[in-house]
C-alpha cells in the first residue's frame, strides 16, 4: 500500500462518511449498511468516520451560545470550528493513536495504513505534528478560550494513547472518560465560546452527555476484545468482562441522558425535555436488542443509537438558547 494510496483513500473515506452519516440521521435509514460503511472508514488513515461526533458537539455549542445565526459571518466561524474539531483535533487524535495502537491492530485490524507500516514513522510524526500546529493556530484565531480548550484536547488525546500515561493500556474508565470528554464536552464548549457566550447550562449539559458518551466509547472497545486481552490493555471488556461492560456502558448511556433531561425540565423548557425524552425511550429497545450479542451488534447499535443521542443535545442546546440558562 502506496503514501499517495493510503491518503487518497482517507479523502475518498471522508467524503462518503459524511455522506452516510447524513443519510443515518434521517428515520428511515438502513442502519446494518450503514454501519458497514463507517467500520470501513474506520480503516482508513485518521479514521475521518470518528470526526462526527466533535463536529456534531462544536454546532451544538454554537447553536447553545445564541449569538449563531443564519448569516455569512456565523455560518464561516461555524464551519472553520468544524474542521478544527473534525479534520485537525480528532485526526490528531486518531493519528497518534493508530500509531501508539499499532501492535493491538496487528491483531485486530491488520490492514490498517499503520499496522500494515504502510507510513514511515517519520511521515506519520510530521502529519501528527502538522496537525497540532494546525489545530493551535486556528484555535487562537477563534478566541483564547477556545485555544486552551485545544490544548486540553491535544493533552487529552496524548494521555489516552501515548507513553507514559497511556490511559488506554492503565484504566479503561479514565480512557474512556478522557475520549469523551475530548469529543463531546470540550467541543461543545468550544462551540459555545466561538461566540463569545458560555453559560451555567453550556457546561452542566455538555458535562452531562460527555459522561453519556462514554458508555459509547465502551461499545467502540468491543471490537478490540481480543487484542486487548492478548497484549494486556486493560479497557474495559477487558476488566469487566463483555457482560459487566455491557452493564456500564448502558449505566453510563441511560444515567446521564435522564439526568440532561432533568435538568432541562427543571429549567421549565418542558417542550425541549420532553422530545429529549422520546429521543431517549426510542434508544431503550435498541438497547434490549444489543444485550442479545454485544460484540457483533454493537456497530449495528451505535449507527442506530447515536442519531437519536445526538438529537437530543441539538434540542437541550436550543433549550439552552431560548431559555437563557
Amino acid at each position: 500500500m502506496g503514501k499517495s494510496r493510503v491518503f487518497g483513500d482517507s479523502a475518498r473515506s471522508a467524503v462518503e462518511t459524511a455522506g452516510q452519516f447524513g443519510a443515518m440521521m434521517l428515520p428511515f435509514a438502513d442502519r446494518t449498511t450503514g454501519a458497514a460503511r463507517i467500520n470501513a472508514s474506520l480503516k482508513t488513515f485518521a479514521k475521518p468516520g470518528t470526526w462526527f461526533a466533535p463536529m456534531w458537539a462544536m454546532i451544538v455549542g454554537c447553536v447553545a451560545s445564541g449569538n449563531a445565526h443564519w448569516q455569512f459571518g456565523s455560518i464561516g466561524r461555524i464551519v472553520l470550528g468544524m474542521i478544527l474539531a473534525g479534520p485537525l483535533l480528532c485526526a490528531f487524535s486518531q493519528v497518534t493513536n493508530d500509531w501508539f495502537d499499532r501492535d493491538v491492530d496487528r491483531i485486530n485490524e491488520p490492514d490498517r495504513p499503520t499496522a500494515a507500516n504502510a507510513l514511515a514513522p517519520s511521515t506519520v510524526f510530521a502529519i501528527a505534528a502538522g496537525l497540532a500546529v494546525a489545530a493551535l493556530g486556528l484555535a487562537w484565531a477563534l478566541g483564547t478560550t477556545v485555544f486552551y480548550l485545544a490544548i486540553g484536547g491535544l493533552a487529552l488525546a496524548l494521555a489516552y494513547s501515548a507513553p507514559p500515561v497511556r490511559l488506554k493500556a492503565r484504566n479503561g474508565w479514565l480512557a474512556n472518560a478522557a475520549c469523551a470528554f475530548a469529543y463531546e464536552g470540550f467541543a461543545w464548549i468550544a462551540g459555545a465560546a466561538i461566540f463569545g457566550h458560555v453559560t451555567t447550562g453550556t457546561i452542566v449539559l455538555a458535562t452531562l452527555y460527555s459522561l453519556g458518551s462514554h458508555g459509547l466509547m465502551t461499545l467502540n472497545d468491543f471490537k478490540s476484545f481480543e487484542g486487548d486481552t492478548r497484549l494486556g490493555l486493560r479497557s474495559l471488556p477487558v476488566m469487566l468482562g463483555l457482560d459487566g461492560a455491557l452493564k456500564a456502558a448502558f449505566a453510563f448511556i441511560d444515567i446521564f441522558q435522564v439526568a440532561a433531561i432533568a435538568y432541562v425540565l427543571a429549567n421549565r423548557m418542558y417542550l425541549a425535555g420532553g422530545i429529549m425524552a422520546v429521543l431517549f425511550i426510542i434508544q431503550l429497545p435498541m438497547q434490549r436488542k444489543l444485550a442479545t450479542d454485544p460484540k457483533g451488534l454493537a456497530p449495528w447499535y451505535c449507527a442506530s443509537a447515536i442519531p437519536p443521542f445526538v438529537w437530543g443535545m441539538l434540542v437541550s442546546a436550543l433549550a439552552i438558547r431560548s431559555g437563557g440558562f
